[in-house]
């Protein structure tokens, strides 16, 4: 379809339609790694299959960036086009350990949770629904239904670690969680198989940020009706051959069309920069990038930031993660210069109504620090069993260096080692309290203290 509008429209439709877009071209990238390309070192299962990750990360694990070694977990990459899918979970075991699976649109919108918070911890069977689902037959046999917009869907699952040494706990949880069509759920016969889908190759890496993104975008439009809310939307981008199931061949762009389209995506990268100096001014908060349809209130440039900063991060009822990467003198942690020192008042802790945990990175790798205490977090299972050290005041203060601190202020028991080198850490707090992410009044994790230069040795 040629494109007849004005080089200056085109770019600003262009702009518009990649924020709007390029989280679903991310998303599917993910997806065509775990259940398209079984060749893939990412891969996990194939579609409505699930896929359990029990391993306990360490230094050792490198192809994930700021691992959380709090919560295993499992996958589900989903097709709903022919039936819905019954996801069935146990009770938990104990009774307080959280779980959640986050279910996730083609749009990377959190549609729906199944967990601790959303739906309680006594286990049951939950229904997951697609749009060409016409709602038939019995539904007393579900402790809940969930709807997706998109055709495709992906579920991630967390089951709470309470320490290393009980891994077999959530392995035999994991082991219980289980995926089925409704007809096998049932016992009925089978509907007719959707029909098979030719993938394309995912746009990555700097092709992401170029025009040919746009046709894996039109590739996963077919399989998210349009909401009422953008049918006016869908027409406007149609006008620059953006659409479901349009072809779009960027070689049939003029030199100038494509420098247009060009511009508009460079424009689109500025707006998320501007938000981003929003966010550091405290003038915007990146909990708000995640969460529903309903809750993002079409707001693209959050969508798009959300999948660019930390995609599938929880909507901020489930968990937040404030993060460690100044002093509380605004430098850049380093242990091979200081020492440092983060301090939770006894009657002001981290408000998770879950857990919260620390854990510390390498700012180079990204990745969990090696150490002779073969500790990477401390958490609040760690607190209520009483393995740290309190201060006189009930405080609990974690120590972050590279040696062991003095026994007297609690020595190994408080020790968050740290590596000789800059690094960074990561508050998360599952299932946190309102106060921690709303009202003008919300609760503030402590900083991080500088106490010292690292010189100091242990006693």
């Amino acid at each position: 379809m040629p494109i007849t509008i004005s080089l200056t429209e085109a770019r600003a439709i262009a702009k518009d339609a990649y924020l709007y877009g390029w989280p679903l071209s991310e998303n599917y990238n993910t997806i065509h790694a775990y259940s398209i390309d079984p060749e893939n070192p990412n891969y996990k299962a194939p579609f409505n299959q699930i896929f359990n990750d029990s391993k306990v990360f360490t230094p050792a694990d490198t192809a994930i960036v700021t691992p959380n070694s709090d919560t295993p977990y499992s996958f589900i990459s989903v097709d709903l086009r022919a039936e819905p899918l019954v996801i069935s979970v146990p009770a938990m075991v104990p009774d307080n350990r959280y779980f959640s699976f986050q279910l996730i649109d083609l749009y990377t919108y959190n549609f729906s949770y199944i967990g601790t918070r959303a739906t309680g911890n006594g286990g049951g069977h939950f229904l997951l629904a697609g749009p060409s689902w016409e709602g038939g037959g019995d539904r007393s046999d579900f402790a809940g239904i969930c709807y997706s917009e998109s055709h495709f869907a992906l579920l991630i699952g967390r089951t709470q670690l309470f320490d290393p040494g009980e891994i077999s706990a959530v392995q035999a949880l994991q082991s219980q969680y289980r995926v089925q069509t409704l007809s096998e759920f049932r016992g009925d016969s089978k509907p007719p198989p959707a029909p098979p889908i030719k993938w394309p190759l995912p746009v990555t890496g700097a092709k992401g940020k170029t025009p040919e993104v746009f046709g894996v975008i039109n590739f996963m439009l077919q399989f998210c009706p349009t909401n009422p809310t953008e049918v006016g939307l869908m027409e406007r981008f149609a006008r620059i051959g953006v659409g479901a199931g349009l072809p779009f061949d960027v070689k049939s762009l003029s030199p100038d069309m494509l420098k247009a389209f060009e511009d508009g995506i460079a424009d689109a990268w500025k707006d998320f920069d501007d938000l981003n100096r929003q966010v550091a001014a405290g003038e915007a908060d990146s909990n708000d990038f995640f969460g529903t349809r309903e809750a993002n209130n079409n707001n693209y440039l959050y969508r798009f930031a959300g999948a660019k900063i930390g995609i599938y991060g929880n909507s901020k009822e489930e968990a937040i993660y404030p993060m460690y990467s100044v002093d509380d003198e605004g430098q850049i942690p380093d242990g091979s210069t200081s020492r440092y020192a983060i301090t939770l008042p006894k009657d002001d802790m981290p408000p998770a109504q879950a857990f919260w945990s620390i854990t510390m990175y390498d700012a180079r790798t990204q990745l969990l620090i090696n150490n002779p205490l073969e500790r990477y977090l401390v958490n609040s299972a760690m607190l209520e069993k009483g393995e740290f050290k309190p201060g006189d005041d009930g405080s609990i203060t974690f120590y972050l260096q590279t040696t062991c601190p003095p026994v007297e202020v609690g020595g190994k028991m408080n020790w968050l080692p740290a590596p000789a080198a800059p690094f960074y850490a990561v508050m998360r707090i599952y299932v946190p309290e309102p106060r921690a992410y709303e009202g003008t009044d919300r609760w503030s994790p402590p900083p991080m203290k500088r106490v010292g230069p690292a010189s100091e040795k242990s006693s």
